[in-house]
């Protein structure tokens, strides 16, 4: 038994419709598909290289930061030092200045405690010269 030649047309005319579909829908549909999938994949590797710097340019910062702090808290911790150490000169030699000027009050009250005492004591005399002599009614020598 032969086959009927529409058959024979039938399978021709559907080898070449796969054929042209194949040629001109899915090829070009699968080659589209595959480039996508290449720049998805390669935009993948850019963002994972962008984030990986970005992360580098963040602990990068935050270093020189932290070291930024550092060198600000040393610098506050010297002028700190400097001022109490210059705070101690000033109050070393205001004390004696007030040691000095003490001092200096306390001789001078002494003298004049002394000169004061003297006076009273030649006052005294006199005074009392002077009522020996109101007393007794006469010169006293």
């Amino acid at each position: 038994m032969i086959p009927d030649l529409s058959v024979l047309w039938v399978i021709f005319f559907v080898l070449l419709s796969v054929w042209v579909v194949n040629a001109l829908i899915l090829k070009p549909i699968l080659r589209i598909m595959r480039e996508r999938e290449e720049a998805i994949a390669s935009a993948r590797v850019l963002a994972e290289r962008a984030a990986a710097e970005a992360a580098a340019g963040i602990a990068e910062f935050e270093a020189r930061t932290t070291a930024a702090r550092a060198e600000v808290y040393r610098e506050m911790d010297k002028v700190r030092r400097e001022a109490l150490a210059t705070r101690e000169q000033v109050l070393a030699s205001t004390r004696q200045e007030v040691e000095q000027t003490a001092s200096e009050a306390t001789a001078r009250v002494r003298a004049e405690a002394d000169a004061a005492r003297a006076q009273l004591a030649r006052d005294a005399d006199a005074l009392g010269h002077a009522i020996a002599e109101r007393v007794l009614g006469r010169k006293i020598s």
